[in-house]
């Protein structure tokens, strides 16, 4: 048996594509069973619990210890877990999960790193804790150095290992973050893009752009805003938000309210939104943290046909897009255009291609126990 360990992470689309999907796709494709062991907040704990069960109903969710500074005391827990269930392999979901994990101490450990941690916590201050802001450093550090393997969503996390971590191990492999299977099945077609821009309004020679994602501080939207109103002077031009409001969003959607639609949707109702637009718009400030990421809605712009307008020195996706050329560096006064179809086609295939869990079967599989993969550094 094979343990997917998450801490503190919560039901959302991340959390279904990129922990439910990825459980899911490596049962039905390892020898071994991968079970999902998930420590969440005693806050409306029955709540949360029910919606991940509603999702995956064999995963285990178990209260975390109170406060995120004694994440430490839930190793007890997780002990008695691998008592009962005797995994060979725990696989860590970001710092705390792993932490857990390598206090087992009898078990291979994976560390399942999904961003540049300790970077995040000290520019975004994630997690409002000075305590941890001046653990996190070590904390990741003995994550990505005692691991017996590790994941990365890419290969900037990789070069940032070995520049701050001084990694300088051949045992890792990248998965960058992939599509949900709601993605993968869409039904994608010439008729579902004119259905979904009627519904909205937009005629065919309307140049529609789209956010869709949260408003974190890495999401940087006040330089989004900025850009976005350069366009929208054209009335042609039409900007869709899936997001939280927030008062930057209500400001721009107060300069043009004919043209800007705010709107936080579902999960399972962002590709209907995503097929009535152009451009996808990803537009992060030159952080560590960004630029290691993977973010998923890059994945999920592509699969329903857009070019992607995004900013540079963005993980490994700002040299995706020049190279496949599938969109463009956004700034003020590019040429944009509405995209056909036949270049929607090519732009899903792409995506398909590069960012289906399939398409990273051999990697999920040598994750696995059963592979052989694993020696202890």
């Amino acid at each position: 048996m094979i343990f997917y360990v998450t801490f503190n992470d919560y039901p959302s689309g991340i959390f279904s594509s990129q922990v439910v999907d990825v459980v899911t796709f490596m049962n039905e494709h390892l020898d071994k069973e991968v079970k999902l062991i998930s420590f969440i907040s005693m806050r409306n704990f029955f709540k949360t619990r029910r919606k991940i069960k509603s999702e995956l109903e064999s995963a285990i969710v178990m209260p975390m210890f109170p406060k995120l500074e004694k994440w430490k005391l839930n190793r007890v827990t997780l002990k008695c877990m691998c008592w009962i269930y005797k995994p060979q392999l725990i696989i860590g979901r970001s710092v705390f999960a792993t932490q857990l994990a390598l206090l087992q101490k009898k078990h291979k450990v994976v560390y399942d790193g999904r961003g540049a941690i300790s970077a995040e916590f000290s520019e975004y201050n994630v997690a409002n804790s000075i305590q941890l802001n001046e653990q996190i450093f070590q904390l990741e550090k003995e994550c990505v150095l005692n691991a017996d393997y590790r994941i990365s969503v890419s290969n900037a996390l990789i070069n940032y290992w070995c520049k701050t971590f001084n990694y300088t191990s051949e045992s890792h492999l990248i998965i960058p973050c992939t599509l949900n299977t709601l993605f993968c099945d869409l039904v994608f077609s010439e008729a579902t893009i004119q259905t979904a821009r009627k519904k909205l309004g937009y005629p065919s020679n309307d140049v529609v752009l789209i956010y869709s994602g949260s408003t974190s501080g890495w999401q940087t939207l006040n330089v989004l805003n900025e850009l976005a109103a350069s366009y929208l002077i054209n009335k042609n031009f039409k900007l869709i938000i899936l997001a939280k409001s927030t008062a930057e969003l209500q400001h721009l959607q107060s300069q043009f309210p004919t043209q800007v639609i705010i709107n936080e949707v579902k999960p399972n109702e962002v590709p209907a939104y995503l097929l009535a637009a152009d451009y996808g718009l990803l537009i992060r400030e030159p952080s560590v943290t960004n630029q290691v990421a993977s973010p998923v809605k890059f994945a999920e712009y592509l699969a329903c046909g857009l070019q992607v307008l995004i900013s540079r020195q963005l993980g490994d996706y700002s040299e995706f897009v020049i190279n496949n050329k599938v969109g463009f560096i956004f700034e003020k006064n590019l040429a944009l255009q509405s995209i056909p179809y036949t270049q929607k086609v090519l732009i899903r295939n792409l995506a398909l291609q590069h960012f289906q869990k399939r398409s990273y079967l051999e990697s999920y599989k040598a994750v696995a126990p059963i592979a052989g993969n694993f020696k202890k550094e």
